[in-house]
């Protein structure tokens, strides 16, 4: 098995909190992510694809290809957007890093076109990475 990563960068705010929770309680869980005015991040997307290598061309997927697919999909929805509010496949759950990756991922597994999505990887900081394996 060949696994491919198409490594992409992303520039967007969000605001970590629960509606359902009162504002005291939404900073005591989310902390600073929780203001009321937003935060943002550079996030850094990397999607793996895991397959065999095509005989005739040596590709398990295109990377141009792959590439395409992650700007269509992914980033046009979510660079230098709101993602509580201006990202179709977000709206509605607590954008955290965790739930994005997520969301990602339901984005691009049925958009694969050979080998499969194996995972997506998402930094919010040099210090915070994540990752989603369909599981």
């Amino acid at each position: 098995m060949v696994y491919i990563t198409r490594r992409e960068t992303f520039a967007a705010s969000h605001r970590l909190f629960n509606p359902k929770f009162s504002d005291e309680q939404n900073e005591r869980i989310f902390g600073k992510c929780s203001n009321p005015n937003w935060h943002g991040h550079n996030y850094v997307l990397e999607i793996v694809v895991a397959g065999r290598p095509n005989p005739e061309t040596g590709f398990v997927l295109n990377i141009a290809e792959l590439k395409e697919i992650i700007e269509q999909h992914v980033l046009t929805k979510v660079d230098h957007k709101n993602l509580n509010v201006e990202t179709d496949f977000i709206k509605g759950i607590i954008p955290s890093t965790e739930n994005v990756a997520i969301a990602i991922w339901k984005v691009l597994v049925d958009k694969i076109p050979s080998g499969k999505l194996y995972s997506v990887k998402l930094s919010e900081t040099e210090n915070n990475f994540f990752e989603y394996r369909g599981e």
